[in-house]
């Protein structure tokens, strides 16, 4: 996505007055997100040794920061790309009770991220994993969690218009589920963002379901790393997939907006049948993996939801920039200063 400058963008707070914004919306939230999920606050790695399994590679293709420990004989340490894995793995070291689980704050650097209005190079989002029960591996219970994150999103929108009241709430009363299938067939002949946009401008707000797993057209609707999220089960639905993503609609930028990608995590049967679809079996020897295909891992849903992304949208802000500080090309620092936007 290029970047995009909104015709007539209005600043709507001043950038002193947008920090005190973004501490309010960052401490409202994660207490609402974990009273709505009965998670607690756990302290997480920043990075993690190479070849462990641990790191999640998200799309497969992005490269992660790598450095060597000189105190450990030069062993290679990657900069986290998220903690999907990680968190899996303390939720088991913890034995925390189904119903129960634990979120974290989640520094990460993504050096392949494109920059513009909504990507940066610097991540931060809650990242948040939940024990539950094998019985609870299904659609109903992923729809439930759905519904209370947008919940607490939704009641911290309203605690942004209380302490500003010129900034008006946008979000539709209730999130649309509709799965990624669905949408091809409704729109066969645009692109899965193109798709996304269709729908999230007549819902306001979806979750679209079944995310890494082959649609009719022989494609995906985006990739997913093969050893997370379980893309590939059947749900109650009779469609692929226990996942998906939390998509607002940005009227400031007049696009789909990804607030958060989620859903019930694999089960020993199904992160073998997903490595097998991307030719990755060899995973099965690494740390994580082998626990899990070993019985040694809890069963559990998880996901991560965008700081930034959440301060920016609750806002109205035109970049990520306006509400985190990162590096920009200064050709887009100096198109956006032309438009009143001020990256931090």
């Amino acid at each position: 996505m290029a970047v995009i400058i909104p015709q007539r963008y209005k600043l709507k707070l001043l950038p002193e007055t947008t920090e005190v914004a973004i501490k309010m919306i960052k401490e409202d939230f994660q207490k609402r997100l974990s009273q709505a999920l009965n998670l607690r606050r756990v302290t997480a790695p920043l990075f993690v040794l190479k070849g462990t399994g641990l790191n999640d590679d998200l799309n497969g293709i992005e490269r992660p920061v790598t450095f060597k420990v000189k105190e450990m004989d030069d062993r290679e340490a990657e900069v986290v790309h998220s903690l999907a894995k990680w968190k899996r793995m303390k939720l088991g070291s913890y034995g925390i009770d189904p119903g129960f689980g634990l979120y974290t704050d989640m520094n990460a650097i993504r050096p392949d991220d494109k920059l513009d209005n909504l990507h940066s190079i610097y991540v931060d989002q809650w990242d948040w994993e939940q024990t539950i029960r094998e019985e609870d591996r299904t659609l109903d219970y992923l729809k439930k969690t759905v519904r209370k994150i947008y919940k607490a999103v939704k009641e911290t929108e309203r605690a942004v218009y209380d302490n500003f009241p010129h900034i008006t709430p946008r979000l539709p009363e209730e999130i649309t589920f509709i799965h990624s299938q669905d949408l091809l067939d409704r729109y066969p002949d645009l692109s899965p963002k193109e798709r996304e946009k269709e729908a999230v401008k007549e819902y306001g707000a979806i979750f679209l379901i079944g995310i890494g797993s082959k649609l009719s057209d022989g494609k995906p609707h985006d990739g997913r790393a093969p050893d997370y999220d379980d893309w590939i089960t059947i749900n109650s639905d009779g469609k692929t997939g226990l996942n998906g993503d939390i998509i607002l609609y940005d009227s400031i930028l007049d696009v789909p907006f990804e607030l958060s990608s989620m859903g019930i995590r694999v089960s020993p049967e199904s992160l073998e049948k997903q490595l097998s679809i991307c030719g990755q079996e060899t995973r099965k020897n690494l740390q994580f993996h082998k626990a899990l295909i070993e019985g040694e891992l809890p069963y559990s849903i998880g996901g991560g939801i965008g700081q930034s992304r959440l301060c920016m949208y609750l806002l109205q802000k035109a970049h990520i920039g306006e509400v985190q500080a990162s590096l920009w090309p200064s050709e887009q620092i100096d198109l956006c200063a032309k438009a009143g936007i001020t990256l931090l």
